[in-house]
């Protein structure tokens, strides 16, 4: 039976689970609960939206990606990756907008896992990653300065260099009360889990700053001063409506939330598979995320994916099974239902300095000062999605990062495919070709292609072959070393063909499979090449050479 398309919940059922690892995913699920709720809403507050809206993102989202997802450990909800996107459509078109933008991604998701393109989207370059990663970090930091020097500025522009323009122009304005609850936020963050790993520290700086702020009722900006009261339910689901000029708006958004989601999940996987020595199914995987997002919008939440960080403490606590990503989610409903209220009262430069934590672990920046040391085309790739996602846009950053990535990758693959005249001096090399060419008469060429025969190096392959001045009786091309051949270089293929043919010079051709022969009668090739001159062996090819032709091409 496939399981490419079971979700391992229903297979870890039918393994069925002990009391004892049952135990563990009890706790496991309640601590990563516990360390996700501060990180819930302030990614929220962060990404331009009430904190109440990470709260139903990681519950909602958390529970369908446990339930039917590919992995047995991953942790799903929002993540800091989706801050500057999700920014930039509530700004531009409002929280009616990110509804219908996450709605759309949902679906594509879907698509990218009906369509099996799990495996294909782990092959986005590392240099990419890291590039939008670290200018996502970057951004994240940016966006804190106003709480965490206590600014109290009411509206930080979006664009990167204005904002620090601006960050400049009021550092008169510090509070240094708020300054003091940064620091202590991040020196507890940092420093807590040498006193014990049981509780995470963010919760323990949110606790400890609430406390100091409201008993000595400090003159620094809380949940409540900025956003009023946290509603302590859940909004009923309303399916979002939008016309065609709206959609079509949407599309770019929703394609990079998508992309971005389906990245992050599957190397969030990726990285909890070597924790565990497990195998997470990417394509359900990727359904799973979809149909979270989906419902996710429809709940009022944000964009959700598979979240590193939290997936980590699920493995490092115990955490075999999606049951703890559903205890997790059930761990934040209680908190919503029952202390939501309380929540108002978290000082903001608290929330401010968490972040700053997230930007750091997110910033990856070990991996970027190698990747500079490295080679060129690595360099090129990281350095123009890392500026073009601080200085522009991550959507546009993104969308260039691939097509980039994908034309360095073209230039290195058509570089590597060989095309080699073989001349008789070094046939007669022994240590060079196949002694049975010897036999290869003086007034017969041939070619050897090694490397995929693909439309990045066509051009190559026709000027070489096109190039020589000599008029041989015959070219041989032998082709035992070539993968695939796409549209392209069957093209070429074929105007060499009939450009020989019209000097009455016979093409043969040499290394041909089964594989091969099929693709060429898939694309026509024999309309200008008559089987008779296609050989898999290369000693018939040169006996055909050796014939007398007419002075009438082949055909």
């Amino acid at each position: 039976m496939n399981k490419e398309f079971v979700p391992k919940l229903f297979t870890v059922l039918k393994e069925g689970i002990s009391g004892k690892q049952l135990r563990i995913e009890i706790v496991s699920g309640l601590i990563v609960g516990i360390v996700a709720l501060p990180l819930a809403i302030a990614f929220a507050i962060a990404s331009g939206v009430s904190p109440e809206k990470g709260l139903i993102t990681a519950i909602v989202a958390g529970i369908i990606i446990s339930v039917f997802g590919g992995s047995r450990v991953q942790i799903g909800g929002p993540t800091g990756a989706f801050i500057v996107i999700v920014y930039g459509i509530v700004q531009q078109y409002g929280m009616n907008g990110l509804t219908i933008a996450t709605f759309m991604a949902g679906f594509i998701i879907i698509g990218f896992g009906l369509a099996r393109l799990g495996n294909l989207l782990k092959f986005i370059p590392y240099s990419l990653i890291v590039g939008f990663t670290s200018g996502i970090a970057l951004i994240i930091f940016s966006s804190q300065i106003n709480d965490f020097l206590g600014l109290h500025l009411a509206k930080v522009p979006a664009d990167f260099i204005e904002k620090w323009k601006l960050y400049f122009q009021s550092s008169a304005n510090l509070n240094l009360y708020a300054i003091a609850i940064s620091a202590l936020t991040v020196i507890t963050i940092v420093y807590f889990p040498k006193i014990t790993n049981k509780v995470p520290g963010s919760i323990v700086a949110i606790l400890i700053s609430t406390i100091i702020v409201s008993v000595y009722g400090i003159p620094v900006d809380t949940i409540e001063s900025n956003f009023g009261e946290i509603p302590n339910h859940l909004s009923l689901p309303v399916f979002p409506h939008a016309d065609y000029e709206t959609i079509k708006s949407l599309l770019q958004p929703a394609f990079a939330i998508a992309l971005l989601g389906s990245i992050e999940s599957l190397l969030s996987a990726v990285v909890s598979d070597g924790m565990i020595g497990g195998k997470h199914r990417s394509n359900i995987e990727l359904i799973a995320q979809g149909g979270a997002n989906i419902v996710s919008s429809i709940f009022g939440g944000l964009p959700a994916t598979g979240a590193i960080a939290r997936t980590a403490t699920n493995v490092k606590n115990g955490g075999r099974t999606p049951l703890a990503g559903i205890v997790h989610s059930l761990v934040l409903l209680s908190i919503m239902l029952l202390f939501a209220p309380y929540a108002k009262l978290i000082p903001m430069p608290c929330l401010a300095g968490i972040l700053v934590v997230v930007a750091y672990n997110m910033s990856e920046w070990r991996q970027f000062k190698s990747l500079l040391r490295g080679n060129r085309i690595d360099t090129i790739i990281l350095l123009t999605t890392f500026l073009l996602t601080v200085i522009f846009d991550l959507v546009i950053a993104i969308e260039v990062g691939i097509v980039l990535s994908s034309l360095l990758f073209m230039k290195r693959m058509s570089e590597s495919v060989n095309i080699e005249a073989i001349t008789l001096e070094e046939i007669n090399s022994e240590n060079l070709f196949d002694k049975e060419l010897k036999d290869l008469p003086k007034d017969v060429l041939l070619y050897e292609i090694n490397g995929p025969l693909f439309f990045g190096a066509a051009r190559q392959f026709q000027e070489t072959i096109l190039s020589t001045n000599m008029k041989p009786k015959a070219i041989i091309i032998r082709m035992r070393y070539v993968p695939l051949i796409d549209a392209t270089g069957f093209q070429s293929l074929k105007e060499i063909i009939k450009s020989y043919n019209s000097r009455n010079i016979n093409v043969i051709l040499s290394g041909v499979g089964k594989r091969l022969l099929l693709d060429f009668e898939n694309n026509d090739l024999f309309t200008v090449l008559s089987k008779d001159f296609i050989f898999e062996d290369i000693d018939q090819a040169i006996k055909k050479s050796k014939e007398n032709y007419s002075k009438n091409p082949a055909k």
